[in-house]
This record gives C-alpha cells, sequence and structure tokens, in this order.
C-alpha cells in the first residue's frame, strides 16, 4: 500500500469511499452513521486525512484531528472489496505512529455501540473503554490507547 495526506480534489473519492464503507451500518442502526454525512470538504482542510492506495485504487483512509494531549481518530474506513486484508490494522498502526510523531502519547477513537466487531477490534489492539453516552438514539462507545 502506498499512502498519502488527502487534498480538496479528493473529497468526492473520501465521501463515496466512506459511504459504501459504512453503508452496511445503516441497517444496524437505523440511520446514515456520521462518517457518511460529514464535511469532508472542510475535514480535508482542518482535519489529517491519510489515503492508501493499492496500485491506482484508493483502498482506505483514515482521518485524524490532532489534540494538544492525544490524537483522534475520527474516521477509518476500508472500501468493502478491500475489507479483510488487514488494512484496518495497519490504519490503526499508521495513527498510533502518526500520534507519536505529533509527541503525543494517547490515541482516542468513538464508535457506535452497536457496531459490535468494531468495538472488538479496537479492544484487541489495545484500546480501552473510556465511556459511553446516547447519541442520536444510540450510544456512543469512547475509547483510548496510552502509546507509553
Amino acid at each position: 500500500m502506498t499512502m498519502r495526506r488527502a487534498t480538496a480534489q479528493d473529497v468526492p473519492a473520501i465521501l463515496a469511499l466512506t459511504c459504501a464503507a459504512y453503508a452496511k451500518w445503516i441497517p444496524v442502526i437505523g440511520r446514515k452513521p456520521k462518517p457518511m454525512v460529514a464535511d469532508y470538504a472542510a475535514a480535508v482542510s482542518e482535519h489529517f486525512i491519510d489515503l492508501f492506495y493499492t496500485g491506482a485504487t484508493l483502498a482506505a483512509l483514515i482521518e485524524t484531528i490532532p489534540a494538544s494531549d492525544h490524537l483522534l481518530i475520527e474516521n477509518i474506513a476500508v472500501a468493502p472489496e478491500q475489507q479483510g486484508k488487514g488494512y484496518g490494522r495497519q490504519l490503526m498502526g499508521h495513527g498510533e505512529k502518526l500520534a507519536l510523531s505529533l509527541g503525543v502519547k494517547e490515541i482516542r477513537l468513538y464508535t457506535n455501540q452497536l457496531f459490535r466487531e468494531n468495538v472488538r477490534f479496537y479492544l484487541r489492539l489495545g484500546y480501552r473503554l473510556d465511556r459511553e453516552e446516547p447519541f442520536s438514539g444510540g450510544v456512543v462507545v469512547y475509547m483510548k490507547k496510552s502509546l507509553c
């Protein structure tokens, strides 16, 4: 895989990949997940969005937001036809390396409680539950990992 930082020209591809990756969750939560309705034109200029390619094909992306004491993973998306190849694990590793390069020792993320396979995935990677909060008729699970 090769990686590059997204630019404004990538917004349509970012939205298309994210919508394809998250479409399977619509029947689970009864609405479009937050990443499917995000403003990626703003996100490209305000966040880091790193695009991962296999050849010329956009396979996955990770969107992160730096803070003074942590790095927040805002979105991680893998194209449906690319899922199950370990790209999610690679993206999470990339996020951890990015956090350390920014001088922060904690990485945070959040996900819908009903995205159970995602919660299990993050737990296997060493993330721990921080808190749960109601959101839009469901529950958001906040998780974090120390990189010390």
